[in-house]
């Protein structure tokens, strides 16, 4: 992001809760990159309101941010709808993945910011998880991904059939240190450990983190921006040798 753009994204948020503290009623955010959600985390002192996040589904990382006033006298929730993605002819279906459907959503012109994640499950069925105000323009519009027509439609979040999916996976580190911990899970070197964080390209639940000593926390989510994410799940035990054992998440 550019400085201005920077600028602008803190801007937007800090002026948000000031209006949801003025008029005494709940205000959302777009949906935030992992960017957006760390200008998000530096200015919390600037905010006159609670905060709370929410992606649409647990472990979600795109994140919504609400700006909850104190004195708050109604229900509220937040405006995201899930909308079922499926082949018009599942017999002539091509195989789709994220890139597939993003690419569809983002040819209709909608904003980046109004979308969260996007769900890719089998048997060719997909979530996008998205405003609630711009989720009948996609039932109307999108209706054709590559070369596959698509029905669109929205469903309630107990009736997703598609998940997040991941791999359980075990590992073995020296130590809890965030540059031991992503070379690890992504074979990488220390050096290239280092290179990612230094680039700013890892967060730790959305909060961009370039110390390489940092400690991982059972629960936290990790992502390394171009390999994906993972959830450090727990420690579990050392080697002989008195590395230490530990279980992730990997998301697929």
């Amino acid at each position: 992001m550019s400085m201005n753009e920077q600028d602008l994204c803190k801007k937007k948020l800090i002026d948000l809760s000031k209006q949801a503290n003025r008029k005494g009623i709940v205000l959302f955010s777009d949906f935030l990159n992992l960017n957006e959600q760390t200008i998000f985390h530096q200015n919390k002192k600037y905010y006159e309101t609670r905060t709370e996040t929410f992606g649409g589904v647990d472990f979600a990382e795109r994140q919504m941010v609400a700006f909850i006033p104190d004195a708050l006298y109604y229900e509220w929730a937040y405006p995201i709808t899930y909308l079922e993605v499926t082949p018009t002819y599942p017999k002539f279906a091509e195989k789709l993945g994220h890139r597939d459907l993003l690419g569809s959503v983002m040819n209709l012109g909608v904003d980046r910011g109004r979308v969260g994640d996007i769900l890719v499950g089998d048997d060719n069925k997909y979530v996008i998880i998205c405003e609630e105000s711009i989720a009948p323009y996609f039932i109307e519009h999108l209706d054709k991904i590559k070369h596959t027509v698509v029905s669109v439609k929205s469903c309630s979040v107990e009736e997703l059939e598609v998940q997040q999916k991941f791999a359980d996976k075990d590992g073995i580190i020296t130590s809890n240190r965030l540059d031991s911990v992503i070379a690890c899970v992504y074979n990488f070197s220390r050096s290239q450990s280092l290179e990612y964080l230094k680039a700013e390209k890892v967060f730790i639940n959305g909060k961009c983190v370039q110390n390489p000593s940092c400690r991982c926390k059972e629960g936290d989510i990790i992502s390394v921006r171009g390999n994906g994410r993972f959830l450090f799940e727990q420690e579990y035990g050392t080697t002989n040798r008195g590395r230490i054992r530990f279980h992730y998440k990997l998301y697929e």
